[in-house]
């Protein structure tokens, strides 16, 4: 069974933008080792937006050298960038969006959700990408609710959604740089599930909601995160009444990390040529 290293609770919420009220339950300055080859967890909200006129967001701004995946629980997001990429994303969609060399973006809510008003759920994670890969073009991978596998789990314990890597032979739809599970769970009250990583994967457990008791002895409550140690490969996870998992699992990449705001490289001097392309303008424009 993996050990529990460490239980984070997030820290109060802060806005990125006007339309989406985050707390960040890992960053790399907290996490890096840990927890590579992932970089930072935003959960937004539960929020309740009234209806409005004009689109609440976040406007165009850059990101060079990883990638960002958007999950939407609730709500509907949409999106452009300077590499022609974008759409909607709503309940049950993902977004994975590899900035690499370099792209500029903007996130807002929808059209239809800013008239409508509504309850607003999502995370966004930051992916990090090995040094060979820092300077691959832009690409983006629209990924729809009815895309990824919807496992059931033994003994009715709920819905496993296979985002990235695998489970029971069912494979995740996002391309991804190096080998990593995104798993999007739903346990039903008191369901008790078993799950296996690989040996040597570093992995946390994020409750977003409900209360979770892992590994038999180890409670958790919303918008807090587990780390576990990379020895073992089994975990268990056991919910008092319905709850939402999700749980990250990656091989580690091994390489420094240097990150400056929207730059997450691997030495200073890449963050002074990443600023640089930007300030050039190299990493594009979205033309609105």
């Amino acid at each position: 069974m993996k050990h529990v290293l460490g239980i984070y609770s997030a820290p109060n919420p802060h806005w990125v933008g006007d339309g989406f009220p985050v707390r960040s339950l890992f960053s790399y300055d907290s996490h890096g080792k840990q927890l590579s080859p992932f970089l930072l967890l935003d959960y937004a909200g539960p929020a309740h937006f009234p209806p409005a006129s004009k689109p609440r967001g976040v406007g165009q701004h850059p990101h060079r050298g990883f990638e960002t995946v958007t999950i939407v629980y609730k709500g509907e997001v949409a999106h452009q960038d300077s590499s022609g990429g974008g759409g909607l994303i709503g309940s049950g969609d993902v977004q994975w969006m590899t900035a690499g060399a370099g792209i500029v973006h903007e996130e807002f809510h929808s059209a239809g959700f800013t008239q409508s008003g509504g309850e607003l759920e999502m995370v966004q994670l930051w992916v990090n990408l090995p040094a060979r890969d820092k300077m691959t073009p832009p690409r983006y991978q629209a990924i729809t609710d009815q895309d990824i596998p919807a496992i059931p789990l033994a003994n009715q314990a709920g819905t496993l959604r296979v985002i990235a890597g695998d489970f029971e032979n069912h494979r995740g739809p996002a391309q991804t740089f190096t080998p990593m599970h995104v798993w999007d769970i739903a346990l039903a009250v008191n369901g008790i599930c078993e799950l296996e990583v690989p040996e040597d994967w570093h992995t946390a457990v994020v409750v977003l909601n409900g209360t979770v008791q892992l590994n038999s002895n180890t409670v958790m409550r919303d918008a807090q995160m587990a780390v576990l140690g990379p020895k073992g490969q089994h975990l268990c996870l056991e919910a008092n009444g319905e709850a939402r998992v999700l749980l990250l699992s990656g091989e580690p990449i091994d390489e420094p990390i240097v990150g400056y705001g929207p730059f997450v490289m691997n030495s200073q001097q890449e963050i002074r040529e990443a600023i640089s392309d930007f300030q050039r303008g190299t990493f594009g424009r979205i033309d609105n």
